[in-house]
């Protein structure tokens, strides 16, 4: 029977007699914390991609590396910790060296947070440790985006419902229900109605310089109090459950792929 392998939890001897077992795949879940309105914790997108690659790991036997919960938010409202794009990226290099040192052949990278930044310099890292490694030629490297790999996500972005909206707290309905709040708190209507417009209009760009090639300074909009991009009132742990479910389903498929002969 499968089972997840949780890296934390588990001894040198353990994770060596799996390795010494065939156990070549893990998934390296990429969180953040950050502002998540008034009623999801700080962690929602570290739960995010914890909760589906265990899930996973629990049907294929793979391990689960320990969540990076410090990456790059971009918001600035009070709980948000930023690290740096290019921090990211090069913590993310030294994660893949070290897993690949090990022996791991298949290491997908699953997010939680689907900020653009933090996206690019996930992207970058997988490409350019490869690039720069050419004797982990063999290995094979993955980025998994749930939100791209669910029917039910992408109802909600068609919807507007982005961050913190009801896509988001029903997963967490589903997967963590004491860690909702009962506060459904909205920004006042005509900020709430910019971010369901356009879910990167939270930055506001300034120049002082009305130039095409002056780069513009970019901050949070001061408008945004609470920073909800959707309607978390019509979240249902049903609906987290079908998100759940679409996007384990599709790191599953994933996962048996990268393994192919039966590789680990």
């Amino acid at each position: 029977m499968a089972g997840a392998l949780l890296w934390e939890h588990m001894t040198v001897r353990e994770v060596r007699d799996a390795l010494e077992s065939g156990v070549r795949t893990v998934l390296v879940p990429l969180g953040v914390t950050e502002q998540h309105g008034y009623h999801l914790p700080l962690r929602t997108d570290c739960y995010n991609c914890e909760e589906i690659s265990r899930r996973a790991a629990d049907r294929t036997g793979v391990f689960v590396a320990p969540t990076l919960a410090y990456t790059y938010s971009g918001g600035e409202l009070p709980g948000t910790i930023n690290v740096s794009p290019h921090v990211v990226t090069q913590i993310v290099v030294e994660i893949l060296q070290s897993l690949c040192l090990q022996g791991l052949r298949n290491i997908i990278l699953v997010l939680g947070h689907g900020g653009s930044e933090n996206d690019r310099a996930t992207q970058e890292a997988a490409e350019i440790f490869l690039r720069n490694n050419p004797q982990y030629h063999d290995r094979n490297i993955a980025v998994f985006r749930f939100w791209k790999n669910s029917a039910m996500c992408d109802r909600a972005f068609t919807e507007g419902d982005f961050h913190s909206g009801w896509f988001e707290t029903s997963l967490l309905l589903y997967w963590v229900p004491d860690e909702v709040r009962e506060e459904y708190v909205l920004d006042d209507p005509e900020v709430v109605q910019m971010m369901r417009e356009d879910q990167d209009a939270y930055q506001l760009a300034t120049k002082n310089v009305d130039h095409e090639l002056v780069v513009p300074a970019i901050r949070q909009h001061p408008a945004i109090k609470v920073g909800v991009m959707g309607e978390p009132e019509r979240a249902t742990a049903e609906l987290g459950r079908q998100i759940s479910d679409e996007a384990v389903a599709s790191l599953v498929e994933l996962i048996e792929a990268m393994r192919g002969g039966g590789e680990g």
